[in-house]
């Protein structure tokens, strides 16, 4: 345990900084398992729409630093290719 008072702020600092990561990360993860489930169950209509609200959800996380900036476009790319290709196969 720190004794220093700078130290107590620091921790202080770094849990509140994770949570708010941990956070944000929950949500992508459940975007992008929507969008998964959607694609399965062939419903393109709604997996159009949860493209949208997943790559928002990576392009805030990368915003906010919380993901690089270039995974998050990575993952975009990726989960758009999937569903381009899903679509295609249909």
């Amino acid at each position: 345990m720190a004794n220093i008072k700078s130290a107590k702020k620091r921790i202080r600092v770094i849990d509140k900084k994770t949570a708010r990561n941990k956070r944000v990360k929950d949500h992508v993860k459940s975007a992008l398992k929507d969008l998964d489930a959607a694609i399965e169950a062939k419903d393109f209509d709604d997996a159009a729409a949860k493209l949208v609200v997943a790559e928002k959800k990576l392009m805030q996380a990368a915003a906010k630093r919380t993901l690089n900036k270039k995974a998050a476009s990575r993952k975009v790319s990726r989960i758009t290719k999937r569903f381009n290709a899903a679509k295609a196969a249909k």
